[in-house]
């Protein structure tokens, strides 16, 4: 594919294994999705537990990814790569082998921080294998197809791994994977670094990671404790000093993690803006659909993974169609159309879903989000890459990363405080109805959210309104999708606010973008 720089006399193998990091990392935002149903059985999780099983991940990989970008500039990115690789090989072992769900969070966490040690450095990599700018743009373009490929693939995958083996083989998956890159990475990519005059910058990197860290803990505890508890209008204000503290240490800091001049850049900004838009929500699909497709409707994860396949294709097939509208046209109208087209999928999906549901009519809508996640995901990397100096790279990929990340964590924390928030009230309206004593409705939420009778409950109270069991469970169903249909149309409106501000802020104002 080009001329290799000294050091590596195997750009193919380097591109492959840089390919293979790419692909474990994000494959891990949704592979664990069709997994939910298996693993609140067996380890006993309710809806909020399950969330952090997710969200342990995402948001360790979101807050981190900036430092990890920053520390391989300076350390050195082959370096970097590899230690990540090696921290995210134990977040596997201690996944899979988790007897508890607090451990599997734990182990989720630790797969997180690896992943912002390996990822980031990957586009930057690519500059050095490939220095002629006609191979490197077709090397990108493969890095691209392979993290759409591995979002589309992450529910397909993990419903076949779950229905063969259970759900402990997606982290067993992920460890071979893993260690295959690891192998590959340490033969044939070329160490480079950029130092930078300055230190390090630490203060950034914490406050970073707390301003996201707090906020999406605040979010996702306020499903708990109510939105106006202490400790979770605590949390949300340390997250909002934390980051104005961030911003302005950014902006005298001499080698600052983000650089914020460049977001005066038209198609910068939009791409960020599109990149949080547009993964949170394909989360209220991947992650809420898939729920309550098999929480809700007793879906198996293989008849989970046939409904989610057809979008798992028309992923690829839209990420084809946008890498070859991009490199003649650019990237601001792949972003329009690919927002308008997954919106319009998610609203069709939002329909399939009311009433009788047949799996042919919703993979369809599915498929149609699908073919716009594809559409808008790529032109993402191209855009800010082009606006951002070639120096700065690494800044631009790992920046990128994050709102992605940081999309998908808001995603599944702001949307499911939703589903949670109308299960319980509409359950519990219907309880009311049914007479229940409000005294015996907190345990019999949980048991609908957990699909058992919570340990260490006693059922004699209960006794003489089993009558009414199939009513409360009916009850249940309705409510959880009452708050996914909410939680789709929302994931539909900002997804198009996203386009709109994309048209707007583009056509507004042109500036020159950089040559990378």
């Amino acid at each position: 594919m080009g001329k290799a720089p000294s050091g590596t006399a195997r750009p193919g193998v380097a591109l492959t294994a840089v390919a293979v990091v790419v692909f474990v990392t994000f494959l891990d935002t949704t592979v664990v999705s069709v997994a939910l149903g298996d693993i609140r059985r067996d380890l006993s999780a309710d809806v909020t537990m399950l969330q952090w099983v997710v969200n342990s991940y995402t948001v360790v990989f979101a807050g981190l990814m900036l430092a990890g970008g920053s520390l391989g500039d300076r350390w050195g990115r082959k370096r970097v790569m590899i230690a990540g690789l090696v921290i995210f090989c134990a977040g596997s072992v201690i996944s899979a082998l988790a007897s508890s769900v607090a451990m599997l969070v734990v182990g989720r966490a630790v797969m997180g921080l690896g992943a912002a040690a390996s990822e980031p450095g990957t586009l930057s990599v690519l500059r050095h294998i490939f220095p002629d700018n006609k191979t490197r743009a077709k090397a990108v373009g493969v890095w691209a197809a392979v993290s759409g490929l591995a979002l589309a693939a992450g529910p397909v995958l993990g419903g076949v791994l779950v229905h063969l083996y259970g759900w402990r083989s997606i982290f067993w998956f992920n460890l071979v994977i893993a260690a295959v890159a690891l192998i590959a990475a340490l033969w044939s990519v070329p160490e480079s670094a950029d130092p930078q005059s300055g230190r390090i910058d630490w203060a950034g990197a914490l406050l970073g990671a707390i301003a996201f860290g707090s906020v999406i803990y605040a979010a996702t505890l306020g499903q708990d404790l109510g939105y106006t508890a202490p400790a979770v209008v605590v949390l949300f204000g340390v997250g909002v000093l934390a980051l104005v503290a961030f911003v302005a240490v950014e902006r005298r800091a001499r080698a600052p993690m983000l650089n914020f001049r460049y977001l005066r850049l038209p198609i910068v900004r939009s791409a960020l803006v599109v990149a949080f838009a547009v993964y949170f929500g394909i989360f209220s699909i991947f992650f809420f659909t898939a729920l309550y497709l098999q929480v809700m409707q007793s879906y198996t994860g293989a008849r989970t993974a046939w409904v989610f396949a057809p979008m798992a294709a028309t992923i690829v097939i839209g990420s084809l169609v946008a890498g070859y509208w991009v490199a003649r046209r650019g990237a601001r109208m792949p972003m329009i159309l690919g927002c308008v087209i997954g919106a319009g999928g998610i609203l069709a999906t939002r329909h399939m879903l009311s009433g009788t549901i047949h799996d042919p009519s919703l993979a369809t809508a599915m498929a149609v989000a699908g073919f716009g996640f594809g559409i808008a995901v790529v032109p993402l990397t191209s855009a800010v890459l082009s606006g951002v100096p070639a120096e700065h790279s690494g800044m631009a990929a790992a920046v990128t990363n994050t709102m992605r990340q940081v999309g998908s964590a808001f995603g599944v924390a702001v949307l499911g405080a939703l589903v949670s928030g109308f299960l319980s009230a509409d359950l519990k309206a219907r309880m009311d109805e049914l007479g229940l004593p409000t005294s015996l409705q907190p345990d019999a939420i949980q048991a609908v959210e957990l699909g058992k009778i919570p340990e260490g409950v006693d059922i004699g109270p209960y006794l003489k309104y089993l009558s009414k069991v199939s009513e409360v469970l009916n009850a249940g169903k309705a409510a959880f999708h009452h708050g996914l249909d909410v939680a789709l149309l929302v994931s539909a409106i900002m997804i198009l606010a996203a386009a709109a501000f994309t048209a707007y802020d583009t056509t507004r104002r042109r500036e020159p973008a950089a040559t990378p």
